[in-house]
């Protein structure tokens, strides 16, 4: 089996790229390069480098501009190439790599047994 890892694109909730929000954009692009999937996380606070400010969803402090991140989960090589393809989109975005063992994977059964 190859190296698996995870990619995690942050950005904030209102970045857009072409008329659409940029987590949509990221994960409709994954979807068209055949990545097995994409999951978009919305988180209810954080800052980052270029808004010190920081940024919430509680009603009292409501921010438009939630911080969000977009995580991939594939063999480290094809994501490389992904985030490579995908570059022109991210403009601010933190984009991480981590290494990851895949337990179970839906469809394929546990990892390492025969599918």
């Amino acid at each position: 089996m190859a190296a698996m890892a995870v990619a995690r694109i942050y950005a904030d909730e209102d970045q857009t790229w072409h008329g659409q929000s940029l987590h949509r954009a990221l994960i409709e692009e994954a979807r068209k390069r055949g990545l097995p999937g994409a999951t978009v996380l919305r988180g209810i606070e954080g800052y980052g480098p270029h808004h010190r400010r920081i940024h919430t969803a509680r009603l009292i402090d409501f921010s438009p501009s939630l911080p969000v991140v977009v995580e991939i989960v594939d063999e480290e090589e094809r994501l490389r190439a992904f985030i490579a393809e995908i570059a022109p989109m991210l403009g601010t975005a933190l984009i991480t790599l981590h290494a990851v063992e895949v337990l179970a994977q839906p469809g394929a059964g546990p990892a390492g047994a025969p599918s």
